[in-house]
């Protein structure tokens, strides 16, 4: 598997990806509305084969399991879930569980693993550990087996310690409320945005930036529709500066967020968090970088990925 720059090892899709560098309006205002230490969780009852020996055997052919409470979660090839642990975050692209930590929580073998249909490809990769084993990650973010899971679809490691969580398809804790607007690290496009439900978000090259046109007829809206509205607080917590927001009323009336201008839209096609679906789709649709800054008005450039 392929590496990037963060070391993480990846699933890369076999075709070029691009992606948009936005800017905005014109000379207008915008606006718009425990310890330290990793914890091994509840005592130990069965560790399943799938889990007993990471560095033997591969997680196989990774896909996505839809589950009644928690949504979408990441499984291996066994149907055993996958989890994330919130602790990772402070040191991106590494492990922080080991020793006993590890025992109950194993962390998912990399080698020979493919990615399914329902999960984005690009997002499968791999860190090394400090036993020199490949762990799997997702969107960069490293996947464990919790040790008293003993059959497919299991949850038990499910808000563990309230740290642990069933992997999503984007790496994110499956089963707790989302941000309005996240941000989603996809080696092929970069940092793009997505919605609260983890989809991404999609500018149309064919509308107008300033003053503000929308294209998307309603044969379009069969397929795309206008991202809901956020608010300053949300932009800032997701690392945006408030003053690329600005909320677009579309001809039917309905408010549309809209970032330095451009009108935000989901893709029907992305069925699930992660999906990039709507990238390149008739060479007008591409997603929305997060990395937007304000002071850049008045142009669009495409970035080629991948």
């Amino acid at each position: 598997m392929k590496k990037n720059s963060r070391g993480v090892a990846l699933v890369v899709a076999p075709t070029a990806a691009m992606v948009l560098a936005l800017a905005g309006c014109g000379s207008e205002s915008a606006g718009s509305q425990d310890s330290g230490k990793a914890s091994a969780g509840p005592s130990l009852r069965v560790v399943p084969e799938a889990s007993r020996s990471a560095k033997a055997l591969s997680a196989g052919n990774v896909s996505v399991r839809t589950d009644a409470k928690l949504k979408t979660v990441v499984v291996d090839g066994k149907g055993m879930t996958t989890y994330v642990f919130t602790k990772d975050a402070a040191t991106p692209g590494e492990s922080s569980c080991y020793d006993a930590c590890a025992t109950a929580w194993p962390p998912v073998p990399a080698a020979d693993s493919s990615a399914a249909a329902g999960l984005n490809r690009d997002l499968l990769g791999s860190l090394t550990r400090k036993d020199g084993t490949e762990q799997l990650t997702v969107a960069g973010k490293p996947l464990y087996y919790f040790a008293q899971d003993e059959k497919a679809g299991d949850t038990k490691g499910q808000g563990v310690n309230k740290v642990w969580y069933a992997a999503a398809p984007d790496g994110a804790p499956a089963g707790v409320d989302r941000p309005a607007l996240g941000v989603l690290d996809d080696p092929a496009l970069g940092r793009v945005l997505q919605d609260r439900e983890g989809r991404t978000l999609y500018l149309l090259t064919k509308d107008t930036p300033w003053p503000m046109k929308t294209a998307c007829d309603a044969a379009c809206l069969e397929n795309w529709t206008p991202s809901a509205p956020v608010t300053a607080a949300d932009a800032r917590a997701a690392g945006l500066d408030p003053k690329v927001l600005f909320t677009f009323t579309t001809p039917d009336g309905t408010p549309q967020e809209s970032f330095n201008c451009w009108p935000a839209y989901t893709f029907k096609g992305d069925t699930g968090p992660g999906q990039t679906n709507g990238q390149k789709v008739g060479g007008v649709w591409f997603a929305v970088k997060a990395d937007i800054p304000a002071s850049d008005r008045g142009k669009t450039v495409p970035a080629a990925k991948g």
